[in-house]
């Protein structure tokens, strides 16, 4: 059902009030003392992209949340892996390994370690190592990926004129606790193929830019995706696929199991849906990019703006 104006006031409220949103900011700390940020080369884009003798090689990192991990190890272990393969696969790279940081209690880390061993099986990634240290105090856990890609999906690559093309899988549930859409447990070993999906996209050309949505939402991934070049874009919701029983304004904000924007050309945004959709996944063009900076939230004739990255900025890594 299409949005009034004052319902989409209400949700772009909601999105930039996401604890996800606003944590993003401290990122600038990073390019603040190390310099950047440099979407290709860290920091910036969801994994960075390290040459090597002429292979493309994707590193990135992923840190737990210390109440997570301590309400929900095992979870914690499947969601760590989560977030590094979807990372990996949002830069266009093929997962080769991860490896974890563990310190806590010994049945906090074993049951991590379970988490990470269920996930790994069913994405095909194996942990190859890291470190454990067993302690009685609060739990912290760290997790690390590094995939190879042929062709990089990358931030830098965004231009006015590209078609904004939304996917996920929409077959899942909400976690009770908290906004999680799960969809793995319904994937099962699927999930190896599904996650490898971009890898083939961006090797296509059927795209040239990717974000997974994560903690920040998906308009807040979104604008995070738009920030390294200032671009704008207007978000068809009625175009955005959702899954049923979930409310459009839980789906947007919440952090889905497997969801990416992605841009490219126009002309091959069809073929990047189309490849989503033989895999039995959601995908649909929901806009254009534009050289106007704003991120805006359009329905049944209205239109908002949820972020102006020409004013503000997500991340603080444009410079």
């Amino acid at each position: 059902m299409p949005l009034q104006a004052e319902e989409l006031a209400v949700l772009v409220r909601r999105i930039r009030d996401l604890p996800g949103v606003r944590a993003k900011r401290a990122i600038g700390t990073v390019a603040d003392v190390l310099g950047g940020g440099d979407w290709w080369a860290g920091p910036g884009d969801d994994g960075a992209v390290v040459e090597d003798d002429g292979r493309l090689l994707i590193v990135g990192g992923e840190a737990m949340l210390p109440a997570f991990v301590a309400s929900d190890p095992y979870g914690a272990g499947i969601g760590a892996m989560v977030a590094n393969v979807n990372d990996l696969a949002a830069m266009g790279a093929r997962p080769l390994a991860v490896v974890d940081t563990l310190v806590g209690p010994a049945r906090v880390c074993r049951e991590i370690l379970r988490g990470m061993r269920w996930a790994a099986e069913r994405y095909d990634v194996p942990v190859v190592g890291g470190h454990l240290t067993e302690s009685d105090g609060p739990p912290a856990f760290s997790a690390f990926g590094l995939g190879r890609a042929n062709a990089v999906l990358s931030a830098t690559h965004t231009e006015p004129g590209h078609a904004l093309v939304v996917a996920a899988c929409v077959s899942g549930e909400m976690r009770d606790d908290f906004l999680f859409f799960r969809s793995f447990e319904h994937q099962g070993f699927r999930l190896a193929a599904d996650v490898r999906l971009l890898a083939e996209i961006a090797e296509s050309g059927a795209a040239v830019a990717a974000k997974d949505v994560s903690m920040a939402g998906m308009v807040g991934s979104l604008a995070m995706l738009l920030e390294a070049n200032r671009l704008g874009v207007t978000l068809d919701l009625e175009a955005v696929p959702v899954p049923p029983g979930v409310s459009l304004g839980d789906w947007l904000c919440c952090f889905p199991s497997y969801a990416f924007v992605l841009t490219g050309p126009a002309r091959r945004a069809g073929e990047c849906v189309a490849m989503f959709a033989d895999r039995g996944l959601a995908a649909a063009v929901a806009g254009e990019l534009d050289e106007s900076g704003a991120v805006r939230l359009a329905s049944g004739g209205a239109a908002a703006v949820a972020f102006d990255l020409r004013a503000e900025a997500v991340t603080r890594l444009a410079r």
